[in-house]
């Protein structure tokens, strides 16, 4: 049987300019000193991830710059490929405002653990049970051209929390109850047609957790 392992890092932190409202999807630049006092992170990641790996981000810059960073502490550099349909959840016209006035705008109750419910689709953007759906189509489409690989994913919070609602078979709301931070690492295995979490925010030590909703 062959296993497909895949190895989702989410991106470093970004700059407090943005972490001050609900960025979502916007492409937002990473914090130029966090970039500095996570070098540790880099070079753990840097010698945790499999060599000769398939490198997959998302269109958002914070992906590709943390990719970078990650090749630059160690890592052979990799070609990048990138995945649209791995960004993070867009949040329509709430996208941009500050997390007082997202959380006025809101129409379903929120989750328990998360800004917003997994059914609430902001105007002109998406839920998370929608997410979900297009991060799972991506995966198995991966799993398919690579079989029997390893995939490295470097993406976000949403998107990762949505491939683990993949491989565990959970709702949306279910999922949502995972804090996935910043530069840690969640591994996925692909065994024939099952999966199997080998683990969630694997990390050499504790991160600051990026606060906020989903980037």
């Amino acid at each position: 049987m062959q296993i497909t392992r895949l190895f989702l890092v989410r991106h470093a932190l970004v700059e407090p300019s943005a972490r001050a409202v609900v960025y979502g999807s916007m492409d937002v630049g990473l914090c130029e000193l966090a970039l500095q006092q996570e070098a540790a992170a880099y070079r753990w990641l840097a010698a945790r991830l499999p060599e000769g790996a398939r490198w997959v981000v998302t269109p958002l810059s914070r992906t590709r710059a943390t990719a970078a960073a990650i090749f630059a502490a160690g890592y052979a550099p990799a070609s990048l490929e990138v995945e649209a349909d791995l960004a993070e959840q867009h949040l329509g016209e709430l996208q941009g405002l500050s997390h007082e006035r997202f959380a006025e705008m809101l129409r379903h109750p929120p989750h328990p653990f998360w800004p917003h419910a997994g059914e609430e689709k902001p105007p002109g953007g998406e839920s998370f049970a929608e997410v979900v759906e297009r991060v799972a189509a991506v995966l198995d489409r991966l799993v398919q051209e690579s079989a029997g690989r390893d995939i490295v994913i470097v993406a976000h919070g949403g998107s990762i929390r949505a491939a683990i609602a993949q491989a565990m078979g959970l709702t949306p709301h279910q999922a949502l109850i995972f804090s996935i931070k910043n530069l840690s690492l969640t591994r996925l295995e692909r065994h024939g047609q099952d999966w199997r979490v080998a683990a969630v925010n694997e990390e050499p030590f504790t991160l600051p957790a990026e606060p906020g909703p989903p980037g």
